[in-house]
């Protein structure tokens, strides 16, 4: 009795077990048929982050198979057509190179053709202070502190503002010969975007005084118009202003020095008594 009743469950599983395959199989075979693959069309990209000005390599770009109803217009497929070419604006990895990032084959690469129409780059050296620490970077906006004299005196030494939200274009060391010695040393250069007028001020502070760099917010993009810093201001010999609060003005009152009585010296005798000594005074 028990081996009829295994025997019966087993019939019962394989019947279950077929009729679930056989429901699998039909279902599979009824699914409609998977879409065709989208055609595709050969795209050049970048291989890495590229910077402006870079001229393209070999190594910089490839190959990579692009959705045919998404690629962007005026793209190149083949890498010939963009080696040697100069980059006017910074490229990502896997970015297509389009032609409204590349100079023109005459422009050639480098400094040059991250220069504007009209625009004018000037270098001027500078130190770690000047430099604003290491934070002005290719990209940053700075504004140029002059500190210069028109004359002989040291008191019309003036502190101010001759340009404002300039761009910088490079920041780096270069190797120059110390007159001096004789030998190499690093310095400093930061490269500024400029007009022509902008470089004639620029020049003129960097020569006749000395600049500093002010590192601005890009996102500001004002320009205050400023009266500049003498010394005599600075350290508070220029007219102060009335202090916030008070109506009534402040009166700064003499002070009083009392002299010191003057005691006139008394008269002394020194009395001697065998070891001993003694000062009598004499009124």
């Amino acid at each position: 009795m028990a081996r009829m009743r295994v025997l019966l469950v087993l019939l019962v599983a394989i019947a279950a077990g077929g009729g679930l395959a056989y429901g699998t199989y039909k279902y599979v075979q009824n699914m409609p048929a998977s879409a065709a693959p989208l055609p595709t069309r050969p795209v050049v990209v970048a291989a890495a982050d590229l910077e402006v000005g870079a001229a393209l390599r070999p190594e910089d770009v490839r190959i990579v198979e692009w959705p045919v109803n998404s690629v962007p217009a005026g793209v190149f497929d083949k890498p010939e057509a963009v080696i040697g070419l100069g980059l006017v604006m910074p490229v990502i990895q896997n970015e297509p190179i389009l032609p409204m990032k590349l100079a023109s084959k005459e422009a050639g690469s480098g400094l040059p053709v991250m220069i504007p129409e009209g625009g004018r780059a000037v270098s001027v050296r500078v130190n770690e202070v000047i430099g604003v620490a290491g934070y002005v970077l290719p990209g940053t906006r700075v504004d140029v502190v002059a500190v210069a004299s028109a004359t002989d005196n040291k008191a019309d030494t003036t502190s101010k503002v001759v340009l404002t939200n300039v761009q910088v274009l490079a920041a780096g060391t270069k190797v120059e010969q110390d007159g001096d010695k004789g030998k190499a040393m690093a310095v400093s250069v930061v490269t500024l975007l400029v007009s022509p007028d902008q470089a004639e001020r620029l020049t003129l502070a960097s020569t006749e005084g000395k600049i500093q760099l002010a590192l601005r917010n890009p996102l500001d993009q004002g320009a205050p118009t400023t009266a500049g810093v003498r010394p005599a201001s600075l350290l508070g010999d220029a007219p102060q202003a009335k202090p916030v609060g008070s109506s009534r003005a402040r009166v700064v009152r003499p002070a009083i020095v009392l002299a010191a009585a003057t005691v006139p010296p008394t008269a002394t005798v020194e009395m001697i008594r065998g070891d001993k000594r003694s000062e009598e005074v004499v009124r």
